[in-house]
């Protein structure tokens, strides 16, 4: 990364893990830290061991403990470079709140909008928020890939995201519910156990079924059945990257505008009838915190009703 030449020669830092971060991924802690710093460099500094805890190498799944001792790199970067998040984001994002109290919001992510800056991309949910409430804790508890829509979770607090990563963690702790446009006729509920592995082909990340990968399990139940497609309510107990998309084209039924494991055949005749996007939706999160039970559920976007309006046809 480049650097001003007036900023001060950074140093290493440590710093010790307390009940606030305790259970927290190095990762989010680490992007909390360097502020600016795009996740994909943090992954490098963790790849090549420049981030130590406890004087040992860690990897991005690794949950912080209260007394851990975590190393932190120099790392600069050219203020010049600041990213703004332009203002109609910020104000979609503010018009898009389902639910609020004080300790976390839903909102109902637009498609297209990554919830954080990454590869090739600038700005995300994240940075949207850290612009508009600079001085407020504002975390996603959870990720949504970037072409879906619909409920995503912050937390407010501390306390609230320590709370909220323990029952993401715990099956029944907090259930999300999907909606999902496939290939074909899928009328029989069906209960999807693959392990998902992430890697690469081509330069291109992928994700595929593999018996070394990382457990993944997603319920499938027919909800409306068209001629050519059926619109599927999915239950995840596990939330691995592109879960639902490649669980669903394994079992050979790929998602509608699935570019990376779709059908291109399916994918046209869908983009004909009006779809440009990915047709996977988080319709409903529930999930009980303080005692009090929480239940938000997102509108289907309309491009994705219009598209349903025409296959009834």
């Amino acid at each position: 990364m480049c650097a001003d030449k007036t900023d001060p020669p950074a140093k290493v830092r440590i710093t010790l893990i307390d009940q606030n971060n305790h259970g927290q991924r190095i990762d989010n802690y680490l992007l909390s830290q360097l502020k600016g710093v795009p996740r994909s460099h943090i992954y490098r500094l963790l790849r090549s061991g420049q981030v130590r805890v406890n004087k040992g190498r860690i990897k991005p799944p690794y949950r912080l403990k209260a007394g851990d001792e975590v190393r932190i790199p120099p790392v600069r970067l050219a203020k010049s470079h600041d990213i703004l998040v332009p203002d109609a984001v910020i104000r979609l994002l503010a018009e898009s709140v389902l639910f609020e109290n004080d300790d976390l919001m839903v909102i109902n992510k637009p498609s297209g909008l990554p919830v954080h800056a990454g590869s090739g991309i600038q700005y995300g949910v994240a940075e949207a928020y850290k612009q508009s409430h600079p001085d407020t804790f504002i975390e996603l508890v959870h990720r949504l890939d970037r072409n879906t829509s619909g409920c995503l979770l912050l937390a407010k607090n501390r306390a609230c995201l320590s709370a909220m990563h323990t029952m993401m963690r715990d099956a029944r702790g907090i259930d999300k519910q999907y909606l999902a446009l496939v290939a074909g006729h899928w009328p029989n509920p069906t209960t999807v156990d693959a392990r998902l592995k992430k890697m690469q082909r081509s330069g291109e990340h992928m994700v595929e079924v593999s018996a070394t990968g990382a457990a993944a399990r997603s319920h499938f139940e027919a909800r409306t059945l068209y001629r050519d497609a059926s619109l599927m309510t999915v239950q995840l107990e596990t939330g691995r990257t592109h879960q639902i998309r490649v669980h669903a084209s394994h079992c050979g039924h790929p998602l509608a505008g699935d570019s990376k494991y779709g059908d291109d055949t399916f994918n046209k005749q869908m983009k004909a009838l009006g779809l440009k996007r990915l047709f996977l939706h988080a319709c409903r999160l529930s999930f009980k915190i303080n005692q009090q039970r929480i239940a938000v559920e997102a509108p289907l976007p309309t491009e994705l009703q219009n598209l349903l309006d025409k296959l009834q046809v």
